[in-house]
């Protein structure tokens, strides 16, 4: 009865923030997981460009924001060879580390797909991936999400209802902007014009869960990236890499 309990408060607080917010566009997890994809890539890298272009194509391909929620993270060292990616970021080289570190690899590589957690080197078999992608979708989630956006402001709450969930488990949020384009000038793909969609502009997070097992934020993003990408949150256990659970929130008119 106690837990049962906990959860119901949990979701109480999920949910308040939202109704705060009437004219807010919004998404709320399902009852299954779905797959955060995330593709560590650059552009000064050229073998990253069919890997970009393999997750652009993602929905094309079926595989919609209810079954994947799919990042495009920008690393930065691969600047020193010529070329500065205007996308990169340190914080995405950092935590390609640390997934490296409790993955237990010793290296970091680009392009690299991130599957729920875990280094996923199929990603170039169509089949591998669909049944990878599907076995997740049908595993339970074990948090429960919600997005939300008016004008530029954005809110994200997340509740783990199991107690043996939540000890390392965090939030995190990131706005992703696609329609993304470059002419590179030096480096590996000099003079090629590069493409990218769901590169992630802004991020946030870790957010530490409360004793009840819920987390919040709100944070205001820039206006051009969520015009032409959106938001996605997910819950993540740090130590194991287990995502609990993930969420996009596309564009949409506010």
């Amino acid at each position: 009865m106690h837990r049962r309990l906990a959860a119901a408060l949990a979701a109480a607080v999920v949910s308040s923030a939202l109704h705060a917010a009437p004219d807010a566009c919004a998404a709320k997890s399902g009852a299954a997981t779905a797959a955060l994809v995330e593709l560590y890539t650059s552009e000064g890298c050229d073998s990253c460009p069919p890997a970009d272009r393999w997750l652009s194509g993602l929905p094309a391909a079926g595989f919609g924001p209810g079954t994947v929620v799919a990042l495009a993270l920008h690393v930065d060292y691969w600047d020193y060879i010529g070329w500065k990616d205007p996308f990169a970021q340190g914080r995405f080289s950092a935590r390609q580390r640390e997934l490296a570190t409790t993955g237990r690899s010793r290296v970091v590589y680009t392009p690299q797909v991130i599957l729920a957690g875990k280094d996923f080197r199929g990603w170039r078999d169509r089949a591998r991936f669909a049944a990878s992608v599907a076995a997740i979708n049908a595993t339970p989630a074990r948090a429960a999400l919600e997005l939300a956006r008016a004008a530029t402001e954005v809110r994200a709450q997340a509740a783990v209802p199991r107690p043996e969930d939540r000890d390392d488990a965090a939030l995190y949020v990131a706005v992703y902007e696609s329609g993304l384009a470059s002419r590179v000038g030096a480096g590996e793909n000099r003079g090629a014009t590069l493409r990218h969609d769901f590169v992630v502009r802004e991020w946030w997070g870790p957010v530490a869960l409360d004793a009840a097992g819920a987390a919040a934020l709100v944070r205001q993003a820039d206006a051009r990236a969520l015009a032409r990408g959106g938001v996605a949150a997910f819950v993540q256990r740090r130590r194991t890499g287990e995502v609990l659970q993930a969420l996009a929130l596309p564009a949409c008119a506010v």
